[in-house]
């Protein structure tokens, strides 16, 4: 269900600092960093230290016994809704067919001893699926189930209101972990899963009110589905889509292949802070056509060194960047806890460049450039309103694009050592550019229109932020190498407060 992200060439904070205490990571130009040494203890790292789960079972409680192929399910399906189930230690099994899985009751919780593991032994599809709201999953290892592309093995069907904590989802196809309204994902270790970690979406909904907090997310796309693919835009350690109120902190978000955080399409509200995101082969974090964010208190640090080095390799000078916002800004007329795009009190380390604000001309309501397909933003409710003549002019000229607007970017610190990433100029660079608009023939938005918007007129600004190293600045388009007085100078007057100290090393 991937959307891919597509850009067009053309011719500090004290909590921060503390999550500062980089190590060092080699690589040479074909190879993905070796894996993070450990973060900081104040950073998720549940995957090697889990939580133990209960040794003996809660007072009524039903107990599940791993010797029994398919007693799990039976059970849940034997026992009325809001019953307690506990797994004893060991290996526990589904009956042999690839739709075998469990399907909760309403308020049933799963509970796993020390050592319980639901193993789909690379047969079964799904481990819980149904529409039952308010399960509960603690303790529990759920592996090596086969979920198909785009879909899920844990809560298979987005039902709400789900809680998963302590758990271990892991070595699945497709995503461990998909997702319905209010569902809290907390202290779990999401793991080498074939596509995703987690799949933030429901089929023909938003999803509102989700938390993912304190989990270690780590490894995954292990089936590299943007190779068997191209340009899917389908891969990453959490994509979410039509997210509507998202709190994502003090995750520890590592060497996914692929992108890290990735919010495509229509998302809205969401707080992303006090995380620690490290060595992803693409962008730390996307966010894509959505709206109204805070991006805050993070640690974000050799991120892009995959994905960045091998398009400069090709010769590509698009600044592919470590926080990409694409098509997305702050929008007052939607609600949300704020009105902008907040980036501010982040730490951002030796990855490959810094952040890059994008909107793609060409991608708007109705489009075939909008990759999207078949979607509108969330001001416009029938996407075949924006078509001649009623785009030319207003609300609708506005209201079909996504932009990048409202954007403010202050109080981060950008450390680039060259020595450590190992790269050339081309990956230290902040920008805020467009294409120039082509496509189709009855775009209103030809020209430099979109790039004379984005750079000088949507309310994108950079200050007070504190750069280290040989930093570089794009604006208006890709072709444009500014310095950092040219960056502040006339017209385009950023990073007012600043400051630059352009040599490597932090």
């Amino acid at each position: 269900m991937g959307f891919k992200r597509r850009h067009w060439t053309w011719s500090a904070a004290p909590l921060a600092l503390a999550l500062l205490a980089a190590t060092g990571c080699e690589s040479t130009p074909d190879a993905r960093p070796k894996p993070t040494a450990a973060p900081p203890t104040s950073v998720a790292r549940v995957c090697a230290k889990p939580a133990a789960g209960p040794a003996k079972a809660p007072a009524g409680a039903v107990t599940v016994d791993p010797g029994v192929v398919g007693d799990l399910a039976a059970k849940t399906e034997s026992n009325p809704p809001n019953t307690t189930f506990w797994l004893r230690p060991g290996k526990h099994r589904l009956e042999p067919d690839r739709y075998a899985q469990v399907v909760p009751k309403e308020g049933n919780r799963y509970l796993g001893a020390p050592g319980a593991v639901l193993d789909g032994r690379k047969t079964n599809q799904y481990a819980f699926g149904g529409t039952a709201p308010g399960v509960t999953i603690r303790h529990l290892t759920v592996q090596r189930f086969v979920a198909p592309h785009d879909e899920g093995v844990v809560n298979h069907d987005m039902a709400d209101g789900w809680v998963i904590e302590h758990a271990k989802i892991q070595y699945n196809s497709g995503a461990g972990l998909m997702a319905g309204a209010r569902q809290k994902v907390r202290a779990s270790c999401l793991r080498d899963n074939g596509q995703y970690g987690m799949n933030a979406y429901k089929t023909g909904d938003s999803i509102r009110g989700l938390v993912v907090e304190g989990n270690e997310i780590v490894g995954n796309n292990t089936d590299d589905w943007e190779r068997r693919r191209p340009g899917c835009g389908c891969t990453g350690g959490i994509k979410f889509w039509a997210v509507n109120g998202a709190d994502i902190r003090g995750n520890w978000v590592h060497d996914n292949r692929g992108t890290g955080l990735w919010a495509d399409n229509n998302n809205n509200d969401f707080r992303i802070e006090n995380n620690l995101l490290e060595a992803n082969d693409g962008s730390a974090l996307i966010y894509e056509t959505s709206y109204n964010a805070v991006i805050r208190n993070n640690t974000i640090r050799r991120n892009n060194w995959v994905e960045g080095r091998r398009e400069a390799d090709r010769g590509d000078t698009f600044p592919f960047a470590t926080i990409y916002v694409s098509e997305s800004g702050g929008e007052p007329r939607i609600r949300a806890r704020t009105d902008k795009i907040e980036i501010y009190r982040n730490v951002l380390e030796n990855n490959w460049s810094g952040i890059t604000l994008w909107e793609n001309a060409d991608r708007f309501c109705n489009s075939p450039a909008n990759t999207s397909t078949g979607y509108c933003t969330l001001l416009v409710k029938d996407t075949d309103r924006c078509a001649r003549p009623a785009i030319t002019t207003a609300p609708l000229y506005a209201d079909c694009r996504w932009k990048t607007k409202r954007v403010d970017i202050h109080g981060n610190r950008f450390v680039l050592d060259t020595s450590v990433v190992k790269c050339k100029a081309e990956c230290g660079r902040m920008a805020v550019l467009s294409n120039y608009g082509t496509y189709p023939d009855w775009s209103p938005y030809k020209g430099r229109r979109v790039a004379d918007a984005i750079t000088h007129k949507q309310h994108n600004r950079w200050y007070d932020n504190v750069y280290r190293g040989p930093w570089s600045f794009t604006a208006d388009d890709q072709s444009k190498k500014l310095d950092f007085e040219q960056w502040r100078g006339t017209p385009y007057q950023q990073d007012a407060g600043s400051t630059i100290v352009p040599r490597d090393g932090g």
